[in-house]
Order: structure tokens, then C-alpha cells, then sequence
């Protein structure tokens, strides 16, 4: 690692800091890196990398604070083979393997199988032969990859959406109770509260993107598709940017639901914890669970969908 070469952010004039380090980073091959240097967490930056360049990179902090902050960057190699979000997205019940083991396959979907094998530092066979003997489970699952992008649109809409409208204000009124009458024992609830305020702004946020702009406008594309009428789309903005602002809110929103869950050792109460104090880690689990289904649906299946009829469409 230390042969690799670093840039030091701090002596880059403000407006420069960001072009600076997209020109570096356009500038590797694949599989080249570099480390930036700074004099406070970089995280906007890897928002806007995501945002602007898509998940070809991968982002390690090497240093943390209080005082520098050291992030390594590499340029990944083009995936080989099928990616874990399209191994999800044609057998939901391979994303159960994912789960046991703690590969991400929802915001972390476009690794290979390899790569996010490499990166837990699990025996790639291992993962293989459990992925096997998921598809010799008779439970059956709904083939989400085979619906229309506007059935499937519609879908998430009613049922994930839906769900989290209903669930909010009861956990919202869960960790307010909670947190009140347990925080000064168990602080970690005053952690829960501030996370679990910053997930709904980021999902009330999100959810109103979609539904007012992403949704309508691939609902248009399958209707522009069946009736033959072309021209509009074709005048129309590309959806491929707000796609990608789509899955940086996805990225922002698992980093808050990974933080929850190491916060209440994967949404385990005390031993001594009342029936509210349970209640609430049971509920924030179930919206855990919903919303990586949530996203996997949309990051693997419905945007690939959308784009591919979009591509199509604009020839």
C-alpha cells in the first residue's frame, strides 16, 4: 500500500479538490488505485463518485480521524460472470444464501460473486455449493425478473412504499417512548433515535422522487412501447441519471440500516428489556428486511429493465 501514490487534498484550492481527484480517477486503468488524504471525513466525494461515475470503484478508509482521514480508491476490473444482484434477481432464493454470509446484494449488487467473496474473505465454494442447494428448496418464490416494468413499478409501490407509510409513525412513536424511559441506561437508544431520523428523511425524500418522477416515467416507456408512439420519449430526459441518483440514495440508506444494525447487535433486545423495547427492535428488523428487498427489486431488476426498454426505444 505504500507504494501507491496519494494526493493530498487540503493543498488543492476548494474548487479544484473534487475535479482533481475525478481527473485522477479517470485517469487509472483498471485495477489501478490511489489514496487521498484529508483533513475530514471525504464521503461527499464518495456520493458523488457513485452518483457520477457508477459502482466501478471500490472505497477503503485506511485512517479515520480525528485529524487526517486516509481513503484508498481503486479503479475496479470489469466483472466476470454474472454479478450477485443478477443472481438474486432470477432466484430470490439465493438471496438468502446472501444474507447467512453478509454479502450485500442489494446496493452492493453489481460485484461478481468472486469479488464480494474476496472482499468478506469467504471460500468462494463454500458460497457456491449454498447457492446450489438453495435452488433444491421447494419454497416457492415469485419470479419478480419475468413482470413488466410497470407491473413491477406498481408493485413496489404498493407493497414497500406502502409498508413504510404504515410502519413510520409507529416506530417513530416506538423510539420516542423508548428511548425517553430507557436512553440514560442503555445509551446506544439515543444512536437508534438519530439514525432512524435520518432513514425516514432519506426515505420520505427518496420515495417522492419516485413517485413523482422515476415511476410515471417508466410507466410512459412501457406505454410508448405498446402503442408504437415513440417520439415522445425520445424527447425526453435520460433515465440513466436519475437512476444513478436513485441507487446513491439506495447506497446512503444501507449505510444508515448497516449502522442500525450493529448499533442493536442485529436488532437483539436485552435480556431485561420490556415488551415496548422489544417491540421496537422487532419492528426496525422487519423494516431492515423490507427494505433490502426493496432495494435489490429496484437496483437488480426494475432499472436494468427500465433502461434496457429505454435503449431501446431511443434507437
Amino acid at each position: 500500500m505504500s507504494s501507491i501514490e496519494s494526493l493530498f487534498v487540503p493543498d488543492l484550492q476548494p474548487a479544484l479538490k473534487h475535479p482533481t481527484i475525478f481527473r485522477k480517477f479517470d485517469a487509472l486503468n483498471e485495477g489501478e488505485s490511489f489514496v487521498i488524504i484529508n483533513d475530514h471525513d471525504p464521503k461527499p466525494l464518495y456520493y458523488q463518485l457513485l452518483a457520477e461515475r457508477g459502482n466501478i470503484f471500490s472505497w477503503e478508509y485506511l485512517e479515520q480521524g480525528p485529524e487526517i482521514w486516509k481513503v484508498y480508491i481503486k479503479k475496479n476490473q470489469p466483472v466476470e460472470g454474472e454479478t450477485v444482484g443478477q443472481i438474486a434477481a432470477k432466484d430470490i432464493r439465493k438471496a438468502e444464501v446472501f444474507r447467512k454470509y453478509g454479502i450485500d446484494f442489494c446496493c452492493g449488487g453489481k460485484k461478481s460473486l468472486k469479488q464480494a467473496c474476496e472482499e468478506k474473505g469467504l471460500l468462494l465454494a463454500d458460497i457456491e455449493i449454498a447457492l446450489e442447494g438453495a435452488r433444491a428448496t421447494a419454497k416457492i418464490v415469485e419470479n419478480y425478473d419475468r413482470w413488466s416494468p410497470d407491473f413491477l413499478a406498481d408493485y413496489i409501490f404498493n407493497k414497500h412504499h406502502q409498508y413504510y407509510y404504515d410502519e413510520a409513525p409507529v416506530i417513530y412513536e416506538l423510539v420516542m417512548k423508548v428511548a425517553n424511559h430507557h436512553g440514560e441506561r442503555y445509551p446506544e437508544l439515543l444512536q437508534v433515535y438519530k439514525l432512524y431520523t435520518n432513514l425516514s428523511k432519506e426515505l420520505d425524500e427518496h420515495f417522492a422522487k419516485e413517485e413523482k418522477i422515476l415511476f410515471p416515467f417508466i410507466k410512459a416507456l412501457v406505454l410508448s412501447k405498446q402503442t408504437g408512439n415513440v417520439q415522445e420519449v425520445q424527447s425526453q430526459f435520460s433515465l440513466s441519471a436519475p437512476i444513478q441518483m436513485m441507487e446513491t440514495d439506495h447506497e446512503a440508506a444501507g449505510e444508515i440500516l448497516a449502522e442500525l444494525s450493529a448499533v442493536t447487535n442485529q436488532y437483539t433486545p436485552p435480556q431485561d428489556a420490556c415488551n415496548s423495547f422489544q417491540f421496537l427492535y422487532q419492528k426496525l428488523k422487519e423494516l431492515d428486511e423490507d427494505l433490502h428487498q426493496h432495494i435489490h427489486l429496484e437496483n437488480n431488476i426494475l432499472f436494468p429493465k427500465a433502461l434496457a426498454l429505454e435503449k431501446e426505444l431511443r434507437k
